[in-house]
């Protein structure tokens, strides 16, 4: 499939974008086996997905020659601590705000920074947009994505690579609310100060292709208004926002922000995977039982299998900061003895802070995609356009990921649809023949429209319906247990209903009407269609498309904006400063009780940057020249 392929249709025109944005956003048995069929499919995707060879990308990641262009990345085999004297901060997790948080500090202080998987340069995968569901079917051991199936039955993936989601994802960026900011509590000038920090660096301005130009002529027909240009705020109707993908296609991450440290001062460690966070109690008196778990520093483990231990330099103000996101800071805090008392010591992990809140609390924002077959290919494109409406729901596009011959012969990861058939195969029948059979047998005979077209995605804000995270054992290289609980809350499957009733709209429009073959469609065999390829484990039902309610229980998937688990006043305080243990912090997305924006990318990386500068104005006062 060729990224620029396809392009049949008239390129709408628009006013240019602007070429800087400078306005400010303002236990039981059943358990058990919940596990063991999770392992169970992992096995079986890893199995099947290693085996993907494409024209397009590699599944082998070629990695980046560490010293030249970036001479702060080394080999987590590389470490020997009898050279190290400690460190101001250790940073557990290089990704989405661990980089940017990274580089600042590193302006004035030494930091280490661990990342547990390795270089996205060099990776065509990461690097350019065409490749984009390659990246997120190659699940080898050595792949920047690494899946995971929550117990909803719905396929996610974690980011292990630095740079972390910004690798990996769609690349859309647009800033949170201003109310979302005075929600948090923010400081709303040193907010306005560090998106633009981010954005001079990795943010672009998207070519608008056609596919997000009929989305956005459609939802505004369909009443999304006002058009609000080309703008990262968060502003209700509907609007252009910005890329992390240049005119050429090539992806920008996070990693890229560390360019802007201290070289003197920074070293990130390829490869190293951190086991637990070392705490002590500091006293000799007799009540140092009461005095508060000290971080020191943390335990890894190299790309060879040798343990190493990384501590803090004794400064009064050193630190451990976890950022290793929604779902690793959680796990690590579990592992490291800080969560319930009664499920750590049901796993023989030593308990250090009991905390019930620790990985409670999590959720994700459901998406629901409906399929719409064009009349001739459409160019690729990712999320460019969105509508934002006044109930919460998100309307976005893609498109052209499926539209050549060997495309649909082609795996395509948690994106195809012979992993949506593996639902509807009963759980002990489920098998790597039951898929082959299915691509064998019935794929090849699906109508070539249904891999011709894009979808038209809905997805909900601030769900009310939760989950959580529990350890299975004591092994961070075990998958913890996740649950989100989709649409468990009435209010969150209501406003599913208003999404997909707010697609029907946009697909009715004169605009669509012109790029696809709806006129040969109902509006239920759009929805049968996209029944039909969809990509979760949920058991589908024969009358999945007769209410819009059941539809949306069957067909729901992630968007990979899972948040929570240690969330602020119960995990970490307003500084993040983990609650009852001294020098550890938590900065990430699971400290959210809600993603910010349409996509939470921008106020992640924001977030790093505004932390790490807070923490210099403290410690150097409000004059640090940051």
């Amino acid at each position: 499939m060729d990224a620029t392929s396809g392009l049949f249709f008239e390129i709408y025109s628009m006013d240019d974008p602007p070429a800087q944005k400078t306005t400010a956003s303002s236990s039981s048995g059943e358990e058990d086996f919940t596990v063991f069929l999770m392992e169970l499919l992992i096995k079986l995707l890893l199995l099947f997905l290693t085996a993907l060879k494409t024209t397009q990308g590699s599944d082998s990641c070629n990695e980046v020659k560490h010293g030249h262009g970036y001479p702060y990345l080394h080999e987590a085999s590389s470490f020997s601590q009898a050279e190290e004297e400690g460190f101001d901060y250790i940073i557990v997790g290089g990704g989405t705000s661990g980089c940017p948080l990274a580089a600042t500090l590193s302006r004035n202080y030494s930091v280490l920074v661990l990342e547990r998987g390795g270089s996205p340069y060099g990776n065509p995968n990461i690097s350019h947009m065409q490749n984009f569901h390659i990246g997120l079917s190659d699940t080898s051991p050595s792949a920047p994505s690494q899946p995971f199936i929550s117990t909803d039955g719905v396929i996610n993936t974690r980011a292990r690579v630095l740079g972390g989601g910004t690798c990996i994802n769609a690349g859309f960026y647009t800033r949170a609310s201003q109310r979302y900011v005075k929600t948090v509590g923010w400081d709303a000038k040193l907010v306005n100060e560090s998106y633009p920090w981010v954005e001079q660096r990795i943010v672009h301005w998207p070519e608008v292709a056609p596919w997000q130009a009929a989305l956005r002529d459609g939802l505004l027909e369909a009443g999304v208004a006002p058009f609000n240009g080309y703008t990262y705020n968060h502003l209700y109707g509907t609007k252009i926002g910005g890329i992390i993908f240049d005119k050429d296609g090539f992806r920008h991450t996070a990693a890229d922000l560390l360019a802007a440290g201290n070289n003197d001062n920074l070293k990130v460690l390829l490869h190293a995977t951190v086991e637990r966070i070392i705490f002590e109690r500091r006293g000799n008196n007799v009540y140092w039982r009461r005095r508060r778990p000290t971080a020191v520093g943390v335990e890894f483990k190299d790309n060879s299998g040798k343990r190493h231990r990384a501590l803090l330099n004794g400064g009064r103000q050193s630190e451990v900061i976890l950022s290793a996101g929604a779902i690793g800071s959680p796990q690590l805090l579990q592992l490291s003895g800080v969560g319930p008392r009664k499920e750590l010591k049901k796993l023989g992990i030593p308990v250090v802070i009991d905390n019930l809140h620790v990985g409670k609390g999590m959720a994700d924002n459901p998406l629901n995609s409906i399929f719409m077959p064009t009349k001739k290919p459409v160019r690729q494109s990712l999320i460019q356009t969105v509508g934002i409406t006044h109930p919460g729901v998100f309307i976005e596009a893609s498109s052209g990921f499926s539209q050549s011959p060997n495309s649909i012969k082609c795996h395509h990861g948690i994106m195809s649809a012979e992993i949506g058939q593996l639902s509807t195969i009963p759980p002990g029948q489920r098998s790597l023949e039951a898929v082959q059979k299915y691509k064998r047998e019935i794929k090849k005979n699906l109508p070539k429209e249904a891999f011709q077209g894009g979808f038209i995605l809905e997805k909900i804000s601030g769900p009310l319906s939760h989950g959580g995270l529990r350890l299975v054992n004591g092994d961070v290289h075990t998958p913890p247990v996740v649950t989100f609980n989709y649409f468990s809350h009435p209010e969150d499957l209501q406003r599913c209903v208003y999404g997909v009733r707010s697609i029907e709209r946009v697909v009715q429009t004169k605009r669509f009407a012109d790029l696809t073959v709806n006129d040969a469609y109902t509006m239920e065999a759009l929805l049968n269609m996209s029944v039909q390829a969809n990509v979760n484990l949920i058991p589908k039902h024969t009358n999945d498309t007769a209410s819009v309610e059941q539809f949306c229980r069957d067909t729901v998937t992630t968007i990979w904006h899972y948040h929570g688990g240690c969330h602020i006043g119960k995990v970490v305080d307003g500084e993040y400063r983990v609650i009852g243990a001294a020098r550890l912090r938590v900065v990430d997305g699971s400290t959210f009780n809600k993603s910010p924006g349409t996509n939470p990318q921008a106020t992640v990386m924001m977030m790093g940057r505004y932390m790490g500068v807070k923490i210099l104005r403290k410690r150097l006062g409000r004059a640090a020249g940051v």
